[in-house]
């Protein structure tokens, strides 16, 4: 049974890939759009460009793994392509493993392009490379379980698309992307600390800038906490749809 699912998560992460996510508007959500959005703020702040790079990196793995993640499911639910695949011995997590896995790769993929860029400019002195690498890993984990989430919340697609925003975007200007979680009202910092996108922030920051490296620890078992949840609470509720 494990063999079988975990072929089968492979197979489905090699789908979708083929299927879903090389298309030019997930390229546009995953590299442009969060570029343009922190060029809007360097041109504000351009001696600080190079303290963006941790949230720019963070906000590229989100848009790139939940840009196609937040509606596949969806779309195969509509065609029925879902149902088929439930057909095969493969049980439904496993599934949804693929399902996310596809989500990572790309993500990090689309990352690291992005990294790869960053330090050509900035350098890579002073680089915690094992915090760097967990950090993204563990952020497109979270990023992509948000997205499953999201896509077996809703029966249409254009419903996946726009649910997806209404959490990418508070936690884009919330989760320390362009202002720090500590200068903010209590509030808002109350409601940062429950977004994922703060603790990748943070986590990338003490691998990019130095820090503590027990804090940025902490950090990644809070964004592994993150995608435990989103995952189970995805497999609980397509279980619920399927039965």
């Amino acid at each position: 049974m494990l063999s079988d699912d975990l072929r089968g998560m492979w197979y489905l992460m090699l789908k979708d890939l083929r299927a879903y996510y090389p298309k030019p508007p997930n390229i546009s959500w995953g590299i442009l759009f969060p570029f343009a959005f922190v060029l809007a703020f360097v041109t504000r702040d351009p001696e600080n460009l190079d303290n963006l790079v941790p949230g720019l990196l963070a906000l590229t793995l989100l848009f790139a793994t939940s840009s196609m993640e937040a509606i596949v499911i969806t779309f195969e639910r509509r065609i029925g392509a879902l149902e088929r695949l439930l057909l095969a011995p493969l049980r439904l997590p496993a599934l949804l493993a693929g399902k996310l896995l596809g989500g990572m790769v790309f993500g990090l993929v689309t990352t690291l392009v992005v990294l790869i860029v960053a330090l050509a400019i900035f350098g890579a002195s002073g680089v915690n490379w094992l915090l760097l690498m967990l950090g993204m890993i563990l952020s497109a984990a979270a990023f992509s379980a948000l997205g499953v989430l999201v896509s077996v919340s809703v029966k249409e697609v254009f419903e996946a698309q726009t649910l997806a925003n209404a959490f990418r975007f508070p936690m884009m200007f919330l989760g320390g992307v362009f202002v720090p979680v500590a200068s903010l009202p209590l509030g808002l910092r109350i409601v940062a600390r429950a977004l994922p996108l703060t603790y990748a922030v943070e986590a990338l920051q003490v691998a990019m800038a130095g820090g503590q490296p027990l804090l940025g620890v902490l950090h990644l078992v809070v964004l592994a906490a993150f995608t435990a949840v989103f995952f189970g609470l995805a497999s609980w509720a397509l279980a619920r749809q399927v039965a």
